[in-house]
């Protein structure tokens, strides 16, 4: 589980298909206190840690989790946001994100609001509705609020921390962005939908 709390920035430095994509991520991190198996949000995308070195960590990426993420994406050199699994005691500062995306949002438009930058995202049909005004969405492993819904397309406003804590001070119109809707909403709609 994490928070959507970015703590590190990394860089993709190197892919390799091998049967599964192994990617190596450099980071910030001190890679001595990762143990091999621990996860780490990647883009929003929980992945497990198979290799580690001094200021880099492996993972592998099945091509089930490159068809349903933006990871087809990722080439030498792409920033990519970075977080540690919670821990029992850690302040909870975003919401509940498993790590399991659920689709990909597209961004159809930005426009500068003062300091801040209003960005309108187009969801994925079949989770739109899991989308509210006020609700919570992880993007890209960012722990997001919701401003409006319009149909499929709803806006986020990021403020001038977040675009330099976090990769999205390199957004742009056409990027695709993994979605993970709030845990709350998707067990809210079972309950709705849930006949005996």
């Amino acid at each position: 589980m994490f928070t959507g709390i970015i703590t590190d920035i990394g860089t993709v430095t190197e892919l390799t298909q091998k049967g599964d994509l192994r990617a190596r991520i450099a980071c910030g991190y001190d890679t001595s206190g990762i143990d091999i198996g621990a996860s780490i949000a990647c883009d929003g995308v929980c992945l497990t840690a198979v290799a580690l070195g001094k200021g880099w960590f492996d993972v592998d990426v099945s091509a089930e989790t490159v068809s349903k993420t933006n990871l087809a994406d990722w080439v030498d050199g792409k920033r990519i946001n970075l977080e540690r699994a919670l821990k029992v005691g850690d302040e909870l500062g975003g919401h509940i994100v498993s790590g399991h995306v659920d689709g990909v949002a597209k961004i159809t438009a930005m426009q500068d609001e003062g300091d801040s930058t209003r960005v309108t995202m187009q969801a994925p049909d079949d989770l739109a509705r899991f989308i509210a005004p006020k609700g919570s969405v992880a993007l890209n492993g960012t722990s997001l609020t919701v401003n409006e819904v319009n149909g499929a397309a709803f806006g986020i406003n990021f403020i001038p921390h977040t675009k330099t804590a976090t990769t999205w001070g390199d957004a742009a119109v056409g990027d695709l962005i993994n979605l993970e809707i709030d845990t709350l909403a998707r067990y809210v709609a079972r309950l709705q939908d849930w006949q005996p």
